[in-house]
């Protein structure tokens, strides 16, 4: 399975007004479809906000290195695959659908090996009808008035 990496991007707003920037990806069906792959991942990077609610420009670079760290590491293994990033309201997450929870977690260790201590949590949850990809996916869809 290799990661082809069609994303797309859509603005939307927290509860409190401030801006999340939401990306999806559309070449998930060959995941989706597998049902080994129901174990949603949520990684969590809390971060100060600046008044529109992103990071600044340093934590926005380090960031997209341990993003690339992580989807590196699964391409070279595809026991998981990122499907959503969400970065908006003092945080960003990302959203991976895995097989399993302890070879993932074995994944990402080693991704995030090089950076120093990251201010990240992580929830799991079983997702086999990938719910969370779904509304993201709907939510991303404009529909004419």
């Amino acid at each position: 399975m290799i990661e082809k990496g069609d994303w797309w991007t859509s603005p939307t707003e927290s509860e409190n007004g401030q801006l999340i920037m939401v990306t999806g990806r559309r070449d998930v069906d060959t995941f989706r479809l597998n049902p080994k792959f129901n174990i949603r991942v949520e990684i969590t990077w809390p971060y100060q906000a600046d008044s529109s609610g992103m990071p600044d420009r340093v934590t926005s670079t380090l960031m997209e290195e341990v993003q690339d760290a992580m989807q590196q590491a699964f391409i070279k293994d595809p026991v998981a695959v990122m499907t959503g990033i969400y970065t908006g309201a003092g945080e960003r997450n990302w959203i991976f659908y895995t097989l399993s929870t302890h070879i993932f977690g074995r994944k990402i260790n080693e991704a995030l090996a090089p950076f120093d201590l990251l201010p990240i949590t992580i929830y799991t949850e079983n997702d086999p009808d990938w719910a969370e990809y779904a509304e993201m996916k709907a939510a991303s869809e404009i529909t004419p008035e």
